[in-house]
């Protein structure tokens, strides 16, 4: 997104307009000096100063066509005139215009990208997701040279080319430590497959998508990482019941950006209610806020993980 500030010289508004806007986000905001009539038509300023979000103006009224570097008056919430928008408005501006991607276009373009298309890749990524889901764990390099011996690579190579593409992360010590939606390390999200194999997830919505992904019944243990509140979620016979009743899924991510892993698998949580996931929310404003309901969330972890391992055979 681009910020960018215009106005004439001297303009009195001009510094209060930019205070208020470094109140409200870090992006980086330019400023431009006009001194003409026709610059001022050409880039659009109705009066200064104009703040221009990805060069349109987000104050301009709808049958406004007047463009020139006379002072500019705004109406604020209230309908009062100011020389400046208030801090709500230009918040609510920033905020629309940078508003994120919605969930799944998210996570499934991140899914897109993390599935392997080699075909001997696809073949060891697949057998590492088995065997999680048949034991817990993932298994050790030299338990998938069975798979890469026909093809003739390294099971070493096909483990750092999955490493790549972020469809798992190797440890320091080479070993498989993710392959998502499984951890090969405890983490917040405990899951029993079957009754019988626990496993962990590596966030919320992985923890929604193993049922899907290992056609077996689930129970989820996780907590609300702000009051501690317990949270069960129980998938049986293709049905899913949520404990507390008022529990959601908190989707976000680092603006950094990097393996899911690392900027992404920790802002995406369970929450006793909404209320809990603003407060949280509200303390790591760097994080997008995306709350999914119950049904949003379960229908996205199916999205995301429903055909990443087809059945035996198939």
């Amino acid at each position: 997104m681009s910020l960018e500030v215009l106005h004439v010289r001297d303009c009195p508004n001009l510094l209060p307009l930019l205070e208020r806007i470094a109140g409200i986000t870090d992006l980086p905001v330019t400023t431009r000096l006009l001194e003409s009539e026709a610059a001022a038509a050409d880039l659009g300023m109705a009066g200064s100063p104009t703040l221009l979000i990805d060069g349109v103006d987000p104050f301009a009224a709808a049958d406004q066509h007047d463009r020139g570097i006379s002072c500019r008056l705004y109406r604020d919430p209230d309908g009062r005139i100011v020389p400046v928008p208030t801090v709500e408005q230009l918040r609510d501006a920033i905020g629309a215009a940078h508003a994120p991607p919605a969930p799944r276009e998210v996570l499934s373009a991140w899914r897109t990208r993390a599935l392997p298309l080699d075909p001997m890749e696809k073949a060891v990524h697949q057998a590492i997701l088995r065997a999680f889901a048949a034991t817990g764990r993932p298994p050790a390099p030299r338990e998938l040279d069975t798979v890469t011996a026909s093809a003739g690579r390294r099971t070493t190579e096909v483990l750092t080319s999955l490493h790549e593409i972020d469809a798992i992360r190797l440890g320091p010590d080479g070993q498989i430590a993710v392959a998502y939606p499984f951890s090969a390390t405890p983490t917040r999200h405990r899951v029993r497959l079957g009754g019988q194999v626990e496993v962990y997830a590596m966030c919320a919505l992985d923890a929604l998508g193993m049922s899907a992904l290992t056609a077996q019944d689930t129970r989820i243990d996780s907590v609300d990482i702000t009051t501690g509140q317990p949270i069960i979620v129980t998938t049986c016979d293709g049905r899913t019941s949520w404990e507390p009743a008022t529990a959601v899924v908190f989707i976000g991510a680092d603006s950094g950006g990097g393996p899911s892993a690392e900027c992404c698998c920790d802002y995406l949580n369970f929450f006793g209610n909404r209320d809990t996931a603003h407060a949280w929310a509200s303390g790591h404003p760097r994080i997008p806020v995306q709350i999914l309901d119950q049904a949003e969330a379960e229908d996205l972890a199916v999205h995301l993980f429903g055909n990443l391992l087809p059945p035996r055979g198939g």
